[in-house]
């Protein structure tokens, strides 16, 4: 327990429990934007409970992750593999148009545990470059390491779940920002493969023209996934 204490509130650990508190407020905006893409098609009454759910569930998963699995995370290819299992559960969130309803050659509604199931993996996947991030800032004071890790991840919780029901809000109101919820998670995949310790170097030169290939695949899928479902309901 002394060990956890030491080094809190030192000159060294206020600066950086401040670069941590700006790295989760960069970082965390397109895991709130994931969980409300997740939770839109839940009945009203279940939302809030699934982005609580979903989001408590998500940071334990880093705390556990930044604890015992940083070095695995830090492994070639899985930021690659990561960014691919991005785009597919980008383009699933953004043909998922159920609204709680099961219509005629539609999809099953969207569940309460299906939502927090896909908040859970699509947030650990893109929250791969937090831990890192938070892990890395955390080293610059070792005797610290540990309660810095912790205070940032508990941060990130207020954060990612006050964020989440704002683009929730906003998203029912104006559906069409679907799409450039979709498009930012499309974008996240993008950087996550540039950043891979193996293939990185390989596509770094290339990640403006790699984000904008995401990005249009993501929307262009998604929208003919779409503009098909709806022929076929008129139909």
């Amino acid at each position: 327990m002394e060990n956890f204490f030491a080094g809190m509130f030192s000159p060294e650990w206020l600066a950086a429990l401040s670069g941590i508190l700006l790295l989760d407020l960069l970082l965390s905006g397109d895991n709130a934007i994931l969980i409300a893409l997740a939770c839109k098609n839940l009945p009203h009454e279940m939302r809030r409970k699934a982005i609580i759910v979903g989001g408590l569930g998500a940071v334990f998963v880093r705390i556990v992750c930044t604890l015992f699995a940083t070095g695995l995370l830090a492994s070639p290819y899985i930021e690659f593999i990561g960014g691919a299992a991005l785009v597919v559960i980008a383009v699933k969130l953004v043909t998922d148009h159920s609204d709680g309803r099961v219509e005629d050659g539609g999809s099953h509604p969207t569940t309460f545990g299906q939502a927090v199931r896909t908040i859970l993996v699509a947030d650990f996947i893109m929250s791969i470059d937090n831990i890192l991030s938070l892990a890395g800032v955390a080293n610059t004071v070792p005797e610290g390491k540990w309660s810095l890790i912790i205070c940032g991840l508990m941060i990130s919780i207020p954060i990612v779940l006050f964020g989440a029901q704002i683009f929730l809000m906003i998203m029912l109101k104006v559906p069409a920002l679907i799409y450039l919820g979709a498009g930012i998670l499309g974008m996240t995949a993008a950087e996550l493969m540039t950043e891979d310790k193996a293939l990185g170097i390989y596509l770094a030169p290339y990640a403006f023209e790699l984000k904008v290939l995401f990005v249009a695949a993501v929307l262009g899928i998604g929208y003919a996934i779409n503009r098909r479902r709806e022929q076929k309901q008129a139909h």
